[in-house]
């Protein structure tokens, strides 16, 4: 990826989101603001029957959902549900929740967190652990609501990520680490860890679309894609003065947040191409360097393999779900 071509799609102009969503139930997490919100407003648009906004506090989440049916004259369709992922009984009890539903046919993973101070939180760094390891715990539980929907309304459900063009600027030299996870959680700075989960993510995404196919007990379709810079929340805890920069920034290029969410929904009902892989711009989208070639195979493997080990330890089922 260039910085002109990043640049220059920043002022393109994508299609509005026309998919009929009929009959479909949709989770979107981190939907009471931004791009999350905007998402879910389409989906509602689009004729969704259900529509779960997933967020850490059900007041913001209640602001959302009167706010979408507002502007989409809609009623009854948004529900709210409590989500913290930096809790793994949060994301336990949600996943058990879903399980109950009668059908799941998107779980989109738009929820991240963005900030400059470490914190450890349940033996990990808080990055490190609502980015990659419990949206992914998250991901991995609700598979079998996913395929069951697949199995009994012969559709293909998705599981899709938001990821970011800050993929291809992680700085990971933890990568040439015996245990990489390990190196980045002992790692006393988190100035570039944004980007670092955001490329982990699609290396995880990529090995999990490949492990479902592989393992033969139901399909559906994994992907993930970049929204491109967008005007929202994620940047508000910016110290001083980078947050003035990045707002001046943000004025002169940046999407606003329903432009952005355009790419979030065109995920979300994407084809088969695009399993495995992930998109900009509502299309297909090339890897980041890092992730090429046979030493970007070989880390990818790695990641994949010590985070289904880190999320053993939590929950012990994890391997027979995948």
């Amino acid at each position: 990826m260039s910085l002109w071509g990043f640049l220059r799609g920043q002022f393109v102009t994508l299609p509005v989101p026309d998919e009929d969503c009929s009959g479909r139930t949709i989770i979107v997490t981190g939907a009471n603001v931004g791009l999350g919100l905007e998402a879910a407003r389409h989906f509602v648009r689009l004729g969704a029957t259900k529509v779960i906004i997933a967020c850490r506090r059900i007041d913001s989440g209640e602001k959302a959902r009167q706010d979408i049916e507002e502007s989409t004259h809609r009623q009854g369709v948004v529900e709210v549900w409590q989500l913290d992922l930096s809790s793994s009984a949060s994301v336990r009890e949600f996943a058990a929740r879903v399980d109950k539903l009668d059908r799941v046919d998107v779980l989109l993973n738009n929820a991240s967190l963005l900030t400059f101070q470490k914190q450890t939180v349940e033996g990990h760094e808080l990055h490190l652990l609502v980015n990659v390891i419990y949206t992914f715990l998250l991901s991995i539980l609700v598979l079998p609501s996913l395929r069951r929907t697949a199995a009994k309304f012969n559709v293909t459900p998705h599981l899709t990520t938001v990821s970011s063009d800050g993929a291809f600027l992680a700085m990971f030299p933890e990568a040439k680490a015996d245990h990489i996870f390990q190196a980045l959680d002992a790692n006393p700075s988190v100035m570039h860890r944004y980007s670092v989960t955001k490329l982990l993510q699609l290396m995880v995404m990529k090995r999990l679309g490949e492990a479902v196919d592989a393992s033969g007990k139901g399909h559906v379709l994994v992907n993930a894609m970049t929204p491109g810079l967008c005007r929202t929340e994620l940047y508000r805890n910016w110290p001083f003065p980078f947050n003035l920069a990045l707002k001046a920034f943000n004025i002169l290029m940046a999407r606003s947040a329903e432009m952005g969410s355009r790419t979030l929904v065109a995920a979300a009902v994407a084809g088969e191409e695009t399993h495995a892989k992930w998109m900009s711009d509502c299309r297909l989208y090339v890897w980041p360097s890092s992730m090429k070639g046979e030493e970007g195979e070989k880390v990818t493997s790695k990641v994949w393999e010590e985070l289904v080990n880190i999320l053993e330890d939590v929950e012990p089922c994890v391997k027979d779900i995948i």
